[in-house]
C-alpha cells in the first residue's frame, strides 16, 4: 500500500497546492523512520497506516470549545469480512510537526492499536465509549492506554511521549502552523463529532476477528512489564 495514495490524488486534483504536496512527500521520510523506531523499540509490527489529506477537527457537543485537532487516529476497519486496524495520519501532522513530534504520535496511536487489539482479544470491546466534551476526551484518552515504559525500550522515544502526552496531547506550535498555514486557507478538512469518533464492534464482529498469536504474546508480555511497573510505584 502507498501510504501517499490519498495525497497524489488530492494534489492531482487541485484541493492542496504543489509546493504543500511536495512538502508532504519530503517529509514523509520523518514518518518512516519513526514507524521503523517504533518497531525496533517494541518488537512489534506497526499497523497499515496512511495520509489522510486534510486536517481532522474535533467539535464539542457543549461548545465548551471552538474546535480541536486529531492530528491522526486509529481506526477499526472490516473489509471483505477481514479486521484490520488502520492509523490514520493527517497530512498538516507529515507538513509541519517537529521529528520529535512525529514520533511521539505515532507510538501514541500505536498503544491505541495494543489497546484495541488487547481488548478485543478478551471480548471486552462491545463499545468504547468517547465524551463528547474535549476535556474529558483527553482525559480518558491517557488513562486507557498501556504505559510507554511497558511497551518501548527507547528512552529518547519515551521522552517525546512524555513531554508532549502529559495529559493529553499539546503541541502549540503544530496547531498553530496548522490554523495558518492549513485551516486559514481553506485546505481540506474533515469534520469529525467526537460523539460519533466511537468503537462499536457487535459480538458477531467480534467473533469473525482472527489476530496473529506472536502479537498477542507481545501483548502478555507489554501486561506483565506494566504490572511490575505499577507494583514498583506501589513500593
Amino acid at each position: 500500500m502507498d501510504q501517499l495514495v490519498k495525497v497524489k490524488e488530492a494534489c492531482l486534483k487541485g484541493l492542496i497546492p504543489q509546493n504543500i504536496c511536495d512538502t508532504i512527500v519530503s517529509r514523509f521520510e520523518l514518518v518512516k523512520s519513526g514507524i521503523q523506531r517504533i518497531e525496533n523499540a517494541s518488537g512489534t509490527t506497526y499497523p497499515i497506516s496512511y495520509v489522510e489529506p486534510s486536517a481532522l477537527v474535533t467539535s464539542s457537543s457543549d461548545m465548551s470549545f471552538q474546535y480541536g485537532i486529531l492530528f491522526a487516529r486509529t481506526l477499526p476497519v472490516f473489509f471483505e469480512e477481514k479486521f484490520q486496524v488502520v492509523i490514520q495520519i493527517s497530512a498538516p501532522l507529515v507538513a509541519f510537526g517537529l521529528k520529535g513530534t512525529i514520533h511521539a504520535i505515532l507510538a501514541h496511536e500505536f498503544l491505541h492499536y495494543l489497546e484495541l487489539i488487547r481488548k478485543i482479544s478478551k471480548m471486552e470491546l462491545l463499545s468504547d465509549e468517547i465524551s463528547s466534551n474535549l476535556f474529558e476526551n483527553t482525559y480518558a484518552d491517557s488513562t486507557r492506554l498501556f504505559e510507554p515504559r511497558a511497551v518501548f525500550s527507547d528512552q529518547t522515544l519515551l521522552t517525546h511521549i512524555t513531554k508532549k502526552f502529559p495529559t493529553g496531547f499539546k503541541d502549540y506550535k503544530l496547531e498553530d502552523k496548522t490554523e495558518k498555514h492549513w485551516i486559514s486557507k481553506q485546505l481540506p478538512i474533515t469534520n469529525i463529532a467526537l460523539d460519533s469518533n466511537t468503537v462499536k464492534l457487535s459480538a458477531e464482529m467480534l467473533s469473525k476477528v482472527k489476530l496473529d498469536n506472536s502479537l498477542l504474546e507481545k501483548i502478555t508480555q507489554f501486561e506483565e512489564r506494566e504490572s511490575k511497573l505499577r507494583k514498583k510505584k506501589l513500593y
